[in-house]
């Protein structure tokens, strides 16, 4: 059975003579192999708890970049109305939870609350700063924190917009993470964000509760920033869990890139599926290669970047003799060019676990960095990218490592 997997993983490495080596591999196993490390070691599952157009698929936007139709097109259902939305899809580093129907007449949402709360390692609250009808959100969070005192709470409040007088924009600095912001924002904002709050009054438990005021639009709404109250939401986020969902969401490097923090998502993604390779009983890290090759061709797609032949060859030039060991990429009737690195291994060495994720980590910045310069018409130093690489492999170990330490349910 070993063998057989690894055989076909392998068939995966061997490509045809065009320039577009994606349309022709056959990713069967490896695509197999990925879906069983996800299943070894699922990723972290935020809790989106809101009525229908409370403003949750925004906040999915907000936190990942990713536009709206691709989350509606992701969405999949897991019980009778929560559905769930993995991002990014082919190796998610976050799973996102949406219970739909709450305050609807005849939906007793028993059932799908509890599978919820038992997948979740953070609740967001999501609440329409115009909407007075709570009771049936705050209920639940009332509920939740019965049976989990310490668990913490990010409640959002959203669309704060929609009660500006005419032609008023939003109140800058952002206001609301310091005293007496009351005084300083429209009375009618002040008014409803107060209620809310009072409404849901004091949770049982002892766990925190980040109230989170934030209005995040799209570029065509006209509205600026599109974005407000994001950071104070990332703040919330990162003091009220420990899985690190900023790290595996943001590129803090290039925050203002797009494209950087998309990769970023996807290499951290491929990252943590070598890592859990480690712990399927039926596959070695032999198909850590596999793996590389597929997160090259993916950041390549979203790039608009040809891998082809030589760039290949110059990429691995650049990473250099000292680092750059391992399988070979098969062009049909073709000798190929080894391209994996390989930091210190020798021949036959299994990689551990933590290792070969770091090391993906790294190939995937060093490529990134690679294609940008190539992308900007400038050149690209051996020095240059080999200090990327090794930079990453450090990062790399990092952030896998804190990845596993989990919030404790």
């Amino acid at each position: 059975m070993l063998n057989t997997i690894l055989t076909k993983l392998r068939h995966a490495l061997q490509v045809s003579a065009t320039d577009n080596p994606t349309k022709s591999t056959d990713n069967t196993v490896l695509d197999a192999t990925l879906r069983q490390a996800r299943a070894a070691e699922p990723p972290p599952v935020v809790w989106l708890l809101g009525k229908t157009q409370s403003g949750k698929t925004s906040i999915i936007r907000s936190l990942t970049g990713s536009p709206d139709a691709q989350i509606g097109n992701g969405f999949q259902s897991c019980t009778r109305t929560a559905r769930f939305y993995d991002h990014p899809g082919d190796v998610p580093v976050v799973r996102f939870l949406d219970t739909q129907g709450l305050g609807e007449v005849d939906y007793d949402p028993s059932e799908d609350l509890a599978f919820c709360e038992s997948q979740a390692q953070l609740i967001i609250a999501v609440v329409k700063v115009t909407d007075s009808l709570q009771d049936a959100v705050f209920d639940v969070l009332r509920a939740v924190r019965r049976r989990h005192p310490d668990w913490p709470v990010i409640v959002a409040q959203t669309c704060l917009h929609e009660t500006y007088p005419a032609g008023s924009e939003h109140v800058l600095p952002y206001p609301f993470d310091t005293p007496g912001w009351e005084q300083r924002v429209f009375p009618d904002l002040a008014r409803s964000l107060l209620f809310q709050q009072n409404q849901l009054g004091t949770l049982p438990g002892n766990g925190s509760v980040s109230w989170v005021p934030v209005d995040l639009t799209q570029p065509e709404d006209d509205i600026q920033p599109p974005d407000y109250g994001l950071e104070a939401l990332w703040g919330a986020i990162q003091r009220a869990s420990r899985v690190g969902l900023g790290d595996r969401l943001r590129d803090e490097t290039r925050q203002a890139d797009p494209f950087s923090q998309a990769a970023h998502q996807q290499i951290v993604g491929y990252a943590m599926a070598s890592a859990a390779m480690g712990a399927l009983p039926m596959v070695d890290m032999a198909g850590l290669p596999a793996i590389q090759i597929k997160m090259l061709y993916k950041l390549g797609e979203m790039a608009n970047f040809s891998w082809n032949k030589r760039h290949i060859a110059e990429f691995s030039a650049l990473l250099g003799p000292g680092i750059v060991t391992g399988y070979g990429l098969r062009m049909a009737g073709r000798n190929v060019i080894k391209m994996i690195p390989v930091l210190g291994q020798t021949g036959g060495a299994a990689y551990g676990a933590a290792s070969g994720a770091a090391l993906t980590f790294a190939f995937g910045k060093a490529a990134c960095f690679y294609m940008h310069q190539k992308a900007q018409g400038a050149p690209v130093s051996a020095e240059e990218v080999r200090k990327v690489f090794t930079e990453a492999v450090q990062k790399g170990r990092e952030l896998i490592q804190s990845f596993r330490n989990k919030d404790p349910k």
